[in-house]
């Protein structure tokens, strides 16, 4: 290639190559056509059998053209996304799914690398649901956790999927239980979820996992000022990271200050405790302890069923959050009721009413009436 570069005329005669700019010659007509036809490769449409068929053989061009419909909101792509999930079903469910949160800054991407690769080492076949933080403009994803999770990435036994949390508090995705059903068909048997950080949605996350860690900095205790309380309350696992060099103290202490607190909350399983653990992320220590932490946390909710109950408890919720926002939506499209909608804002505005009183009025107006 370089022999057929031109050199152009007003470079000077005394310059060299890591200085000068270079015209190349016009692609030719059956280069140009063999481009053409590579792309058209981009375009290919899949039947439902071919889906199905990919996913369960974990073609990755396929899962990840199934979770692109899945997250579309093109109500096209809406059908034919149901069409996969529907008929995917009968196999999912095999994972371990767990959830993952903490504030910024704490070394969840770190943590999940490092534990990701432990688990696939192990014989594991790890997703990742990793939920971007979005851009206020375009909604979407900032950060790109494929860049920071470099090493697992490439791991021919883990998947990643960035996907932007569309500007909801907490950061849980829409579509995020879809994705996961279809990584479970794919025959992922771990599912982490990382969310963008503590927030009072983190509850969102926690009703679709069987496992919630909550991570934290060693602070010597100032989390336990900073945190909220109710997030730790839904924690099953609390992991003290950036247990490192000068920070081993700190971290052992927070630890401590942390076993001491969690016997004053009150788990969703009567007389539970969970366990508090320091790790490593960075320097992969402590990982596999918190593997055999969880992995005895599914032995003992399935002993006491709880373990079933809970999926059946989440799969009945999300139904009935879909159902209410689907019914919400469509009543709120009518033209009439929006009119209605928007007298009462005004009312509650001019202190006319209260806001219990006109949501109330609302409801009369819109199905008495």
């Amino acid at each position: 290639m370089a022999q057929n570069r031109i050199k152009p005329e007003w470079a000077p005669n005394e310059d060299n190559e890591a200085f000068t700019s270079f015209v190349l010659p016009k692609i030719s007509d059956d280069e140009s056509s063999l481009n053409k036809s590579k792309g058209n490769v981009k375009s290919i449409e899949y039947t439902l059998n071919q889906y199905i068929d990919g996913i369960k053989q974990n073609n990755r061009v396929i899962l990840s053209k199934s979770i692109t419909l899945v997250e579309s909101n093109s109500p096209t792509h809406f059908d034919k996304a149901q069409e996969i999930v529907n008929a995917i079903l009968p196999f999912t469910g095999n994972s371990i799914r767990i959830g993952i949160t903490g504030s910024p800054g704490v070394g969840k991407s770190t943590f999940i690398e490092s534990f990701g690769t432990m688990l696939t080492e192990l014989g594991h076949r790890v997703a990742v649901l990793a939920i971007d933080p979005s851009s206020i403009r375009s909604r979407g994803s900032i950060l790109g956790d494929k860049t920071r999770m470099e090493k697992l990435s490439r791991n021919p036994n883990a998947f990643i999927r960035p996907s932007s949390s569309s500007g909801t508090l907490g950061g849980v995705a829409r579509k995020t239980r879809e994705t996961m059903l279809l990584c479970e068909a794919a025959g992922y048997d771990i599912i982490l979820i990382e969310t963008v950080g503590v927030g009072q949605s983190e509850v969102t996350v926690k009703s679709m996992v069987d496992v919630f860690l909550v991570m934290l900095l060693p602070n010597s205790g100032d989390e336990l000022q900073g945190i909220k309380k109710g997030i730790i309350e839904l924690a099953d696992i609390l992991v003290v990271n950036k247990a490192e060099e000068e920070n081993i103290p700190k971290a052992l202490l927070t630890e401590a200050l942390y076993k001491n607190a969690v016997h004053l909350l009150q788990h969703s399983i009567p007389n539970f405790i969970p366990p508090v653990l320091s790790v490593s992320a960075l320097n992969s220590l402590g990982l596999d302890l918190v593997w055999q932490k969880i992995t005895d946390f599914i032995k003992f909710t399935k002993e006491i069923q709880y373990f079933e109950h809970n999926r059946h408890k989440q799969l009945t919720e999300w139904f009935n959050a879909l159902l209410n926002e689907l019914i919400m939506r469509n009543i709120l499209n009518i033209p009439k009721n929006q009119l209605i909608l928007k007298n009462s804002e005004n009312e509650i505005l001019s202190n006319m009413i209260s806001p219990v009183s006109a949501a109330n009025k609302v409801f009369n107006e819109i199905f008495t009436s």
